[in-house]
């Protein structure tokens, strides 16, 4: 049936709305949100210094949109994928599917994904639980990974870490300049060394992110040292930022979190890992039991979700890109520290702003939080947080918790202070975010 157009005063009034609408409108709606003009007008002045960057990223949205849809074409997706299974979970179309997209799109041989890795610190752990036996080394060449793998690696003592297996650490720092210390990792690389683990996102450390090129030369280094250790990359918040994952560049295995990148602001849990066939069995072997592997774990409705999330995943990123290049050049404007600066080509989602104060920090995560659809009433404090070793601020007023692909902001409360921004499933929200966060330490007299 032919569609007629909807006739009539209201739809007039509409009409007529939308083609006199300017900007003033959309300051007058900022304004009842809490926004000053004085924040509208540094917002402003910030956006246009931002088109650049703004175009860089979005041409990488475009070439990663078509890479993940023509996985989901080559691995025929279809809607009987998205049915839930229960119980053990055994012949999971959905699920099994999924999998191979998650492959195809990381150009492995498998991938694990499943609501059953509850964390991206719960998908490493299985990993470095899987792959590493008592007697074998781990390596970080990258100096020591982000706090929550402090307990799992058993550089802080606890029930059940890696140091309680017999399984040792070593770490090669960086150079003073943030590089790799190829003297140092030659030195660390030994006969126990069984795997290697590259951090790619900078976590909590002042050191800058990793471009995939640069872990491409890093593996390579690593392999024509022992060319049979495993190179496992930590890809947390890296997903989707640049056209290559450090699977196309050597990497055995990458592993990471459905509430963070590959999620797309949708998947309510979960986590994935993918890379050679024969190291993502044994993963699957541990997530479940020896003997089981990947042949259970319902996906307990879900399914669709996790797909639906993955399609939208790279225009979601790229939104938070926007956001972190957005609140580098107005916090950089204003003489703070940020990292990476906001002309920088990025290699995640994360921006750090050094805020060389607890009050300020507090200010930007109060402001941040303020700007959340959900529970913006909330006031963010710093509490113990499981898995950290100092207290916490965390801004996080999103659908799903805990999700730092949505508008969010935490740091742990020693110097520098810094936050770390990331998220932000739109590029209106995420500005609107910033320049709620910036209100806040207008109004607090902490910035002029």
């Amino acid at each position: 049936m032919r569609e007629t157009a909807v006739s009539g005063a209201g739809s007039e009034y509409g009409r007529k709305r939308i083609m006199t609408m300017d900007t003033r409108e959309t300051e007058q709606i900022y304004g009842a949100l809490g926004l000053s003009e004085r924040a509208l007008s540094i917002g402003r002045e910030a956006e246009e210094k931002c088109r650049p960057a703004f175009q860089r990223i979005e041409r990488i949205e475009e070439y990663c949109q078509a890479k993940v849809l023509r996985a989901f074409q080559e691995n025929r997706v279809g809607e009987a994928h998205f049915a839930p299974s229960t119980g053990y979970g055994y012949n999971d179309l959905g699920r099994d599917t999924l999998e191979k997209v998650y492959a195809s799109v990381f150009h492995t041989e498998d991938a694990l994904v499943r609501a059953q890795l509850v964390s991206g610190t719960h998908a490493l752990t299985i990993a470095l639980s899987a792959l590493l036996r008592p007697g074998d080394e781990l390596l970080s060449p990258v100096g020591k990974p982000y706090d929550t793998l402090d307990e799992v690696i058993g550089i802080v003592p606890a029930p059940g870490s890696l140091a309680e297996f017999g399984i040792q650490y070593r770490q090669a720092d960086l150079k003073p300049d943030g590089s790799f210390d190829y003297d140092a990792i030659r030195a660390a690389v030994g006969p126990r060394t069984k795997l290697v683990e590259i951090q790619r996102s900078c976590g909590y450390a002042s050191r800058k992110t990793f471009s995939v090129e640069e872990i491409g030369t890093l593996i390579r280094f690593i392999k024509e040292l022992k060319p049979d250790v495993i190179c496992m990359v930590d890809n947390c918040y890296g997903e989707f930022t640049e056209v290559l994952e450090p699977t196309d560049v050597g990497a055995d295995l990458i592993a990471g979190s459905l509430i963070k990148n590959p999620g797309g602001g949708l998947a309510p849990i979960g986590g994935y890992i993918a890379g050679r066939a024969d190291l993502v069995e044994l993963c699957a072997c541990r997530l479940t039991a020896p003997g089981l592997g990947k042949e259970l774990g319902a996906s307990l409705g879900v399914s669709r979700l996790l797909y639906q999330g993955l399609f939208l995943a790279p225009s979601v990123t790229a939104a938070a890109e926007k956001g972190a290049v957005f609140a580098a050049r107005i916090f950089k404007d204003f003489g703070y520290t940020v990292r990476p600066e906001a002309d920088a080509v990025r290699h995640d989602i994360i921006q750090a702003v050094d805020f060389e104060t607890p009050e300020a920090l507090c200010a930007f995560c109060r402001g941040i939080q303020a700007a959340a659809p959900v529970d913006s009433f909330v006031t963010p404090e710093p509490w113990d947080m499981p898995g950290y070793t100092d207290p916490v601020i965390m801004a996080a007023g999103a659908f799903v918790s805990g999700a730092s692909i949505e508008l969010s902001a935490d740091g742990p409360m020693r110097p520098p202070y810094t936050a770390f921004f990331q998220g932000g499933l739109t590029w209106p929200h995420a500005k609107l975010g910033i320049l709620m966060a910036l209100e806040h330490l207008l109004k607090e007299g902490i910035v002029d």
